[in-house]
């Protein structure tokens, strides 16, 4: 996710690669991202963060306890803005007890290429400037939703995760197309651009998916077979079966 972070800002020019750094314990991810994209690489987490205003936390969430003693220094009157799924912010005011505040965001994946959505929610009320670079920084992401925290694990497990089940779906419908006699290649073409056609007629018209599916839907055709093969395997039921257990593991990963 910090890679995807780091991407997209540069694509948006929201940042230039001398405005960013970055730090891994191991090293060997840090240096991967500062190859990649020109962000300088710190050498410890003092040298990242000597010159910072604004802290991205965006480890493990499970890795938090132990970096919990050398962070709540370092990030003294920091604005911190953390990726890690199901932690609090109550748990991370804990952790980050002088930073001047702490912001808790999930974004997701298509952030690398300006087209994620973020929802993101604050400890304490944001000055105005310290609002202003919390929308820029993740408005260069995509979208960017200011949520109530109680609603953040069900948006990790619709969003955060969401890209995911429609890579997933992309893959079983290019699987059923050579099942259904196609070549792979044309197979996985007609699956992505199908979907990415159908993701931008969604986004520009001024309908509900059931309005668009029913517009194409002809009565006893093709696709009303197809639609009734979803229906009768539950397809919504089991989506929603999908969604709920990721909002569940988000919870458990709330605890310390």
């Amino acid at each position: 996710m910090a890679s995807a972070m780091v991407e997209g800002l540069l694509a948006q020019k929201a940042a230039v690669p001398a405005d960013l750094a970055c730090f891994t314990p191991s090293g060997r991810t840090a240096a991967l991202l500062a190859k990649k994209t020109g962000i300088a690489q710190a050498d410890s987490l003092p040298g990242l963060l000597g010159r910072a205003d604004i802290v991205v936390v965006a480890f493990k969430p499970q890795h938090l306890a132990a970096a919990e003693n050398q962070l709540g220094e370092l990030t003294a009157g920091r604005l911190v803005i953390s990726v890690l799924a199901g932690k609090t912010l109550a748990r991370l005011a804990r952790v980050f007890p002088r930073a001047r505040n702490v912001v808790r965001c999930m974004p997701n994946t298509p952030s690398k290429i300006g087209a994620g959505v973020t929802g993101w929610c604050a400890a304490r009320s944001l000055t105005a400037e310290d609002r202003a670079a919390v929308t820029t920084l993740l408005g260069a992401l995509g979208t960017a939703l200011e949520i109530a925290e109680g609603s953040m694990n069900a948006l990790t497990a619709v969003s955060g995760c969401g890209p995911a089940y429609v890579f997933e779906f992309a893959g079983a419908l290019r699987e059923a197309g050579v099942a259904a006699g196609l070549d792979p290649a044309t197979a996985e073409t007609l699956a992505i651009e199908t979907l990415l056609g159908a993701s931008r007629l969604l986004a520009q018209r001024q309908a509900s998916p059931e309005h668009l599916r029913d517009a194409v839907t002809s009565p006893h055709g093709a696709t009303f077979a197809g639609l009734q093969r979803l229906a009768a395997g539950n397809f919504r039921g089991l989506i929603k079966e999908v969604v709920a257990a990721a909002q569940a593991r988000a919870q458990e990963l709330s605890g310390d």
